[in-house]
């Protein structure tokens, strides 16, 4: 079990990719729109699942199994950040 683990944490693919997605500067507002667009700003599986008014169940959310949620998330505030700084566009439809 040990080693499932850790071939998962250490996968040199998944590494590469994060370090490229963390890397990623904004420099384009078509692009930016782009991403707060197409990454949500909270996770969109999370549901309360609801009959007659009576809450049957909760799905938590899932999008912290995602291994690369940190670095998805942290793209779409650059894209943010981009837009309000550098564009001066306000933001607040995105959230």
């Amino acid at each position: 079990m040990a080693s499932l683990t850790h071939t998962q944490l250490h996968n040199p693919l998944l590494h590469s990719v994060r370090q490229w997605l963390e890397s990623r500067e904004i420099h384009s507002a078509k692009l930016a729109h782009f991403l707060c667009k197409a990454i949500p700003a909270q996770c969109p599986f999370e549901r309360d699942v609801k009959l007659f008014g009576y809450q049957l169940f909760h799905i938590p959310a899932m999008c912290k199994l995602n291994p690369l949620y940190e670095q998805l998330v942290s793209l779409r505030f650059k894209a943010l950040c981009y837009l309000a700084d550098e564009c001066g566009e306000d933001v607040t439809a995105y959230c």
